[in-house]
């Protein structure tokens, strides 16, 4: 290698570390705005006092204050776990994007998605509509979901991914009929709204709760995917340069799609369907970062926080009755994407 390919390598390092670091303060900015963003307004003075109050901890803090009781049981958690769901759904699609080598594949390829909006509207419909159970059954039921997509693609003849993409639409297709159905005999004053409610998606729900829960199963499913981005990098050269190097192609997949489902089945089964993110913020990733996925993964998992934090804020903000976030997140990433699709003839990918 000679001098000139050094120079431009280590600029090439710098540049996209720079990006990530540009990214990161592009999420803290949005998270801070958050925190003062709403119905009731935090001025910077009640933040710093809040703040104040909370590090110094005990009877100091005054928990029957306006401002705090807002901040504390109702944005912050709601901030956290926006920022949770956007990031494992962005690192889920990029990952998948990766191991099956297409760019049109999104977290939901597999079912997982409709498995959980089964899973919850069925809890809903038992009248045991408790967070911990619907979330609990949508949980169950999208690793249901992944489990048929996964056990189709082996039992098919032909390309393993091929017929694992073929299943997975499959069965969300599937899921989704069985999801319809239960709308059709849900109780339409009642039952039916919820159902419909929760399907499209919100963090209305947000509490101390679930960001315990949630967290969970996201901080250690986005620590095992950047563990293994390395081996993602393999898995997108193709089958034949993966096998020389060694690389057992099944087992990797199995496992790589294990821990993208248990990422997906988590967010949605808390925060219901919101779509697009782990579609095109990869893209976006990809743009700034390269292919490579140790820096794609990371660059998607904070892009996605971010724009889903972002995107939250307006659904909560911009009417005087909460927008749910798929609709959101739909009309936005959905024109945004045909924008690469015609800017980047294929350089986005390739």
């Amino acid at each position: 290698m000679n001098q000139k390919s050094i120079f431009s390598n280590g600029l090439l390092f710098k540049s996209t570390h720079i990006r990530l670091l540009l990214a990161i303060i592009f999420t803290m900015l949005v998270f801070f705005i958050s925190l003062g963003w709403g119905k009731y307004s935090i001025t910077a003075n009640e933040f710093v006092g809040i703040l104040k109050k909370l590090f110094a901890g005990g009877s100091k803090i005054n928990t029957n204050s306006s401002a705090f009781s807002v901040f504390y049981f109702i944005r912050l958690p709601r901030i956290i776990l926006a920022m949770m769901v956007g990031s494992a759904l962005s690192a889920t699609g990029c990952v998948f994007q990766g191991m099956f080598r297409n760019p049109l594949v999104s977290p939901d390829i597999l079912g997982v998605s409709a498995g959980c909006c089964f899973g919850a509207a069925l809890a809903i419909l038992c009248s045991t509509g408790t967070y911990l159970s619907v979330s609990l059954l949508a949980f169950i039921f999208g690793f249901i979901a992944m489990g048929f997509a996964y056990g189709i693609g082996q039992v098919a003849s032909g390309d393993k991914v091929l017929m694992l993409i073929l299943g997975g639409i499959a069965v969300s297709a599937f899921f989704n009929a069985a999801l319809s159905f239960l709308k059709y005999i849900a109780d339409p004053f009642k039952t039916l709204p919820a159902i419909v409610f929760w399907v499209m998606g919100g963090f209305f729900r947000a509490n101390w709760h679930y960001v315990y829960h949630l967290s969970i199963f996201i901080i250690p499913g986005l620590i095992l995917l950047y563990l293994l981005s390395w081996k993602v990098n393999i898995l997108s050269l193709g089958e034949e340069e993966a096998s020389a190097l060694g690389i057992n192609m099944n087992r990797l997949r199995l496992v790589l799609t294990i821990i993208g489902t248990f990422l997906v089945a988590a967010s949605v089964s808390f925060a219901g369907t919101v779509c697009w993110i782990g579609l095109v913020i990869p893209h976006i990733a990809r743009l700034l970062v390269g292919p490579n996925h140790r820096l794609t993964i990371p660059m998607s998992a904070i892009l996605g926080a971010g724009f889903t934090l972002l995107v939250d804020d307006f659904a909560r903000n911009i009417t005087t009755c909460e927008i749910p976030i798929s609709i959101l997140t739909a009309a936005l990433g959905a024109p945004f994407f045909v924008y690469l699709l015609i800017k980047g003839r294929g350089k986005v990918w390739n």
